[in-house]
């Protein structure tokens, strides 16, 4: 039976941090980025529902900074959580492949569309290697959960969940009716 080692807080709060760094990078280009690729984009993706290009067009630099608030929330959860646990949280490994995979997503936006998206540059620099570290880090100490489709299905849903539910949070608090 393999013996669990100790997981420090660069491995648990590191995710906050990481993200941090992320979300400077998108709170800094976000809301300039969308106001000036918006047409482009309609023209280029003709079979996006108007509605979603409404919406993305409709968040302004207040609201978007107000969901980057919420979801700093979330993930500080998260990471708390598995400081408490020492990396054994079900929650924190699925925040932190989210992470990973969210950095995924956003080099895949960047090559779909040939150049710069937000969150692009630092995916690849801070993103995607701290999520890979952090991952190697539990796993020598014993308390990654295996990697199965379902629990990346599961991230990927956690991620998306996090970022509708923060955006309706920062709408809400921001353009109360």
């Amino acid at each position: 039976m393999r013996r669990e080692a100790a997981v420090d807080a660069s491995v648990t709060l590191g995710l906050l941090a990481a993200w941090a760094v992320h979300d400077t990078e998108e709170l800094a280009t976000v809301p300039h980025w969308v106001r000036t690729r918006l047409p482009e984009l309609r023209e280029r993706f003709p079979r996006v529902p108007e509605a979603v290009w409404r919406g993305l067009g409709s968040v302004d630099a207040r609201e978007f900074t107000t969901a980057v608030a919420a979801m700093a929330a979330v993930v500080a959860a998260a990471s708390a959580d598995g400081h408490r646990t020492c990396g054994r949280s079900a929650v924190y490994q699925t925040a932190l492949d989210a992470f990973g995979l969210h950095g995924v997503v956003h080099l895949a936006q960047a090559a779909m569309l040939r150049g710069y998206t937000p969150g692009s540059v630092t995916s690849p620099l801070v993103v995607i290697p701290f999520t890979l570290w952090a991952r190697g880090r539990l796993r020598r100490a014993g308390v990654l959960r295996p990697t199965r489709p379902r629990g990346l299905a599961l991230s990927l849903a956690f991620a998306a969940a996090a970022t509708a539910g923060t955006h309706v949070l920062s709408r809400r608090l921001v353009r109360p009716r």
